[in-house]
Parts: structure tokens; sequence; C-alpha cells
């Protein structure tokens, strides 16, 4: 007979479920693994417990550059990693199988996480099940998965947006923590000052009841040197009034609207949709009102440049000889001392080897000053533009740093400098546009198109802030928009409070 192991390890790319049918999980192609004994829930937990006792078995998707136990592999849907099984298991698929979740699949990506269309993998694009839309990236398998209803909650990467973008596309809930929040340890990294694990869910509540009710904010974890310490989790949570969260009334909220987020590119039923839900939550009694982050027009091309230099670090490591496939017929006394293009060469996709080549450039000693150092800068000055609007001060800046107007374009006016009145929260589109079928994607979109998807949520991602992205209706459409909400650092229990209520008022699930 098999043993249990052996027949799991045996159990096929796309095993049969319930949800949805063998044919059409291969037409979507949102899976990379799946486990026909899924991974159960953990009898002994090396973390404080938290003190909410379990209530209800979730089921779990995990995104494929995530570590998990044998007999699921983590490839990061690259060739490079295709047979590679983990020794370790991440910290946050650890966490949340003693809070009670079981593992049951293994969701397809842009390789390494790099995409904003889930197109880029060994394994095939990832589709939505109805109307061969784009599922967005990176995180694509994991909001088609929870959209289809096979998984209660899913869990991805955003780097620069990867769980928002899926999430908006798909018509469910994307949260992407305040950077340091939740643990990376086991995470295969891909830009290690911007990367943060996020949770994708058809609701705000549940994933609020994972992060905030079971206490997972709470608890740091010494293997990750970015999470934030136990010591500074209680001084934030002491400076903080309410924080634990809990039902939070819109009435007399105040939340802005980035003026600069009404790009040319905004679609006009998005940008309708964004100004609708205004109205609607104004009438609820939040005061609506505009503010100016001036530095968010560059936020983009900074985080081009910060996050494909650290990539192009973090993925020197994959050459055959520590990690992944060697090339057939390379040889460890190879001319020149090559020891491994060949196996780079076939390992790596293109848009790896894109961004691969773009850090590897800007890290040069021609390129540094005016790029990577610039883009540093830059990154500095998102930060500040959102500590200047928000009510709350962030907890890690001891002073408030003061906003220097020369910094800034003479272009630009005065009051857009200073801006109004300080806010809650920020409200504005997760897209520019609706998601696109994808056929069009693959067929005719541009590499820069591509990127400019991610044009909304990227100076959360500089900043470190928490954001949140809710599905929202658009009048004409059968696809949902996706909104945005974004809060001060370590204001994450405030933010999903807040992300539960406005999307109980816009008529999404709670």
């Amino acid at each position: 007979m098999i043993s249990r192991p052996r027949l799991r390890a045996l159990c096929p790319r796309h095993a049969r479920r319930t949800l949805p049918t063998h044919s059409q999980r291969r037409q979507i192609n949102h899976y990379i693994s799946q486990s026909a004994y899924p991974l159960p829930p953990t009898i002994q937990v090396s973390y404080p417990k938290p003190p909410i006792p379990h209530t209800h078995t979730f089921t779990l998707a995990v995104k494929d550059n995530i570590a998990t136990n044998s007999p699921l592999p983590t490839t990061c849907a690259s060739p490079f990693l295709a047979d590679y099984t983990s020794p370790i298991e991440a910290t946050i698929v650890r966490q949340l199988r003693d809070l009670g979740l079981v593992v049951t699949a293994k969701t397809n990506l842009d390789e390494f996480g790099m995409g904003s269309h889930s197109v880029h993998a060994a394994h095939g694009a990832v589709a939505q099940e109805r109307g061969g839309y784009s599922a967005g990236g990176s995180s694509g398998g994991s909001a088609v998965a929870v959209a289809n209803g096979e998984v209660d909650i899913a869990l991805g990467t955003d780097t620069g947006g990867s769980v928002r973008l899926p999430a908006a596309y798909c018509g469910v809930v994307g949260y992407k923590p305040s950077y340091g929040m939740l643990s990376r340890y086991g995470v295969v990294p891909y830009a290690n000052s911007l990367d943060t694990v996020g949770l994708v869910a058809r609701g705000v509540g549940r994933i609020r009841q994972v992060v905030v009710d079971k206490g997972l904010w709470r608890v740091g974890d010494g293997k990750d040197p970015t999470s934030l310490g136990e010591k500074a989790r209680r001084r934030i949570a002491g400076r903080r009034e309410n924080y634990d969260g809990g039902e939070v009334r819109l009435e007399g909220l105040r939340l802005g609207l980035p003026v600069e987020y009404n790009i040319e590119e905004l679609e006009r039923g998005v940008r309708d949709a964004w100004v609708t839900a205004a109205g609607r939550l104004e009438e609820r009694g939040a005061k609506v009102v505009p503010v100016s982050l001036p530095t968010t027009r560059h936020a983009l091309s900074a985080y081009y440049v910060i996050a494909p230099a650290e990539a192009s670090s973090n993925l020197a490591k994959y050459d055959g000889v520590r990690y992944g496939r060697r090339a057939e017929g390379e040889s460890d006394a190879a001319e020149g001392g090559v020891l491994y293009a060949a196996s780079r060469g076939q390992g790596f996709g293109e848009e790896v080897k894109r961004r691969i080549l773009l850090g590897s450039y800007t890290l040069s000693s021609e390129a540094m000053d005016n790029y990577f150092l610039k883009a540093q800068a830059v990154r500095r000055l998102v930060r500040r533009d959102f500590d200047r609007v928000f009510r709350l001060e962030n907890p890690l800046q001891d002073e408030q740093e003061t906003f220097n107007l020369s910094e800034m374009s003479e272009e630009i006016p005065m009051q857009n400098k200073l801006g109004p009145a300080e806010v809650d929260f920020l409200l504005c589109p997760t897209a520019p546009t609706l998601a696109p079928k994808l056929l069009d994607v693959m067929g005719g979109q541009g590499v820069l198109d591509a990127y400019t998807n991610d044009v909304f949520t990227v100076p959360a991602s500089l900043a470190g802030l928490p954001a949140v992205s809710v599905p929202i209706p658009v009048e004409g459409e059968e696809r949902m928009a996706g909104l945005q909400l974004i809060g001060q650092y370590w204001d994450d229990a405030r933010l999903l409070g807040v992300a539960e209520a406005v999307s109980k008022v816009l008529g999404g699930p709670a």
C-alpha cells in the first residue's frame, strides 16, 4: 500500500476538489499544487497563543513563494525551482495553522512575484473563471481561489500592490499590513525593504478576525529581522487609543481624496465609482476632503529603481550550484570561469531577467548616484507626504520631520504643498482600470503599460503603510473596481474596521 505522504506527492497538480471541475481549473490555472490530504492545524505552538479561542476552521491557500512543509513544493512559478521543497515552514503559515486553518493548495503567481497580471509564470497565465479577464498580479492565483469560493482565506505577498491589485480585479478584499507587522520568515524575497505578507478574503471581517481578533498583530518573530519586536509593538499600542479595533463608526471620520490620483489614465467608470463611493460615505456622516500628496507622481519611478535593485541582489544565489536546477551540460570548469550563465539564462523568465538587469545597472557605480540614491530620497519624501496629511503621528518617528518646501517644485501651488486639515484615512482607487482581457494583456500590452497598473498601490508600499482594497460596483459593468483605503503606520486595526464599515455601506460582503 502506498503511504499517505507518498500518495500526496503523487497527487496531480490540479487534483479534484468539489469546486470547480478539473477542466475549469486547468483553464483558470490558479493552482500550482494541491494536497489530497491537506496540511492539518498544528498541535504544538512556539509562540504565545492568541487570547481568542478557535471558533471556526478556515481553509487556506498559500502563494507559491511562501514556504510550506512537504509534500507541497515552493516553486515561485519558476523553472529554476520546479522541484524545490522547502526544509522550513514560513512563520505566517505556521501561525495560521496554529489558529486552526487548513492548508489546501499552493497558488500560481508571476515568477518570483514580479508582475501585475500573473502571466509571467512557468505554469502559464492565471485567468478569472468568468469572462477570460486578467486575475491581476502577482498574487493572481490566490485572488482567484478566494473569488471562486474554494478557500476561505489566501496568503499572498504585496511588494508594490501584488495583493491589492488582484483583489481589485477579482472582486474580493486584499489587505497589505504595515511593514514589519506580519513575519516574512519563509517568504522568498523579492525586495526586502518592500515585501509584506498579505491576505485575501471575500470580506474584510474574515481578515480582521484573523489579524486583530485572534491577536496575530501582537506576535513578533525573532527569525525575521524586519519584524517589529514585542517591546516596540507594546509601545506603539500604548500610544494608540482603541487600537484593538472593533466596530468603527463612519460618522465624524475624515477621509482624504488625494488630488494627484485623479490622473488622465484613470478610466471614467473607475473615477465615477470612486466619486460615488465618496458621496455615499458622506451621506453616512464621514467628512470627505481633498488632500495633496505631491511626491506621489514620482513614486512609481522610484519603486521601479529600488525594487529591481534589491531583486538583483536577492536572486544572485540562484545559480544552479547553491539553489535551483543546473543547466544541462553546464560544467564546473566552464570556459572563462562562468559557471552558471546557462543555468540563469534558462532558469529565469523574461520579466525576471529584465528586472535583474535593470537592478544591476542602477546599483552600478555609474548609476548609483543618479538613480538609486535619488529614488531613496523620493521614498523619504513620499513617506513625509503621508505623515503630513494623517491625523495620527507616525509612531516610528520620535519627532515629526519638518516639511521642507524648498525640496518641492516651484510649479506646485502653495496650497498643494501645505494641504488641508489632517485626515484619518485616505480613499482612492486601487487600480486605474478595470480588469483587462487576458488575451489583450498577453498579446498587446507593453512592459511599461503593465508597470503603470501599480501607480495607486506603490506609494503606500514605499511608505510601509497598511492598505485595504475592497470591491465596489461600476455602473454598466459586470466587473468590479477596487476602492483602496490607506492608513497611518500601525493603524491596521482601525483601518480594517473602517474598511469593513465602508464595504457594508457600498453593498459588499462584510
